[in-house]
């Protein structure tokens, strides 16, 4: 990425998601909240502008700007994320000798791994780790219309695209600055609707993974095995859980398949990791955050499951909302993407 004519301003963080559009700007100095906000989208009219002609998300960054911002917006420059869902990361190590040839090493990453046409795909790579005998290489791919797609809603509201990120690495940036993310850790993001899963190592990310499992869906099937209404469903989730009570084998029973297919994917995630990329790195953590992260009881569950320290994270306690009125504590975990986007400092951007 060149420079050239740019001017540096502080940048602010544009969450788009299949759920939401989330927004935050930090002073990074002193990790002071300057402004954030958030809207409920529909994912059907998501969907339908990703790949069609509608003006549904376009619309709502204009909503979101105008109506729904607590406190103000240092500049008009965003870092903007991607659905990780919607993207492909793979970490892979090369010998030395091919970095003259790493463009074509990539390539046939992609042609290998990826299930859809490179010309489909903006594609970037960087050399995050270097030994004499070898290089691991990041590489992160998202297909050229949903970036389009985002970039033209975010204009359309008078902002200017810096970036574009997997939602994954807005995580991992403030993870990795306030919760001992310099370990290999094992992050699980549970959002509304889907989760994301992902291996952070030496701050950087190494492979992901994900599902279409989210919060929503643990709500929906406590619904549906306990017979109650939506509403009541969320508060058994958020207050019960999977904690001891007089109702904890039937919540249990409900979300236990859906958390299953969790731990399948989170075990696949891992095997990547320890059979392509580490033989001498153990995995030590494994970190959950997102909305779906408000249950109680799930990090004991990881830790049973797959037998590896396992709790929530929390990294509000770095976050100083100064004067602003902060989120309700139920809706704080939504922001964690918008967070991280917002930390990222310019010279970041230019590297």
């Amino acid at each position: 990425m060149e420079k050239l004519f740019f001017k540096d301003k502080q940048v602010i963080g544009l969450d788009i998601s299949n759920t939401g559009i989330k927004i935050m700007a930090i002073d990074i100095k002193r990790w002071l909240v300057l402004g954030y906000g958030s809207i409920d989208l529909e994912p059907a009219k998501v969907k339908e502008s990703l790949e069609g002609t509608s003006t549904y998300l376009a619309d709502n960054v204009q909503v979101l700007i105008k109506e729904k911002l607590v406190g103000t917006l240092p500049s008009n420059h965003v870092v903007i994320s991607v659905p990780t869902t919607r993207t492909y990361s793979r970490t892979f190590n090369l010998p030395t000798d091919v970095e003259k040839k790493l463009k074509d090493a990539v390539e046939l990453e992609v042609d290998q791994y990826i299930p859809v046409p490179a010309s489909t795909l903006y594609i970037d790579y960087e050399i995050i780790e270097r030994t004499k005998k070898q290089i691991t290489v990041l590489m992160s791919a998202v297909p050229r219309t949903i970036v389009d797609k985002c970039v033209s809603a975010a204009e359309s509201a008078g902002l200017n695209v810096v970036l574009v990120e997997p939602g994954m690495n807005a995580v991992a940036r403030l993870i990795t600055s306030s919760e001992e993310g310099k370990l290999p850790s094992v992050i699980v993001d549970i959002g509304p609707a889907t989760t994301d899963i992902a291996v952070l190592d030496s701050g950087a990310v190494r492979v992901t993974g994900g599902l279409a499992i989210g919060g929503n869906t643990f709500t929906l099937d406590i619904a549906k095995r306990l017979e109650v209404p939506l509403e009541n469903a969320h508060q058994l989730k958020v207050l019960n859980g999977l904690n001891a009570g007089p109702r904890q084998e039937k919540i249990r029973g409900a979300v236990e398949p859906s958390l299953a297919q969790i731990i399948t994917e989170t075990r696949k995630v891992m095997r990547y990791y320890n059979e392509r990329i580490s033989d001498d790195r153990k995995l030590e953590q494994l970190l959950v955050v997102g909305i779906g992260s408000n249950m109680p009881g799930i990090g004991e569950y990881f830790t049973n499951e797959l037998v590896m320290p396992a709790r929530v994270a929390n990294p509000w306690q770095k976050l100083d909302f100064g004067k602003l009125p902060e989120p309700a504590k139920q809706f704080r975990s939504r922001y964690i993407t918008a967070a991280g986007l917002a930390s990222i400092t310019t010279g970041n951007i230019w590297k």
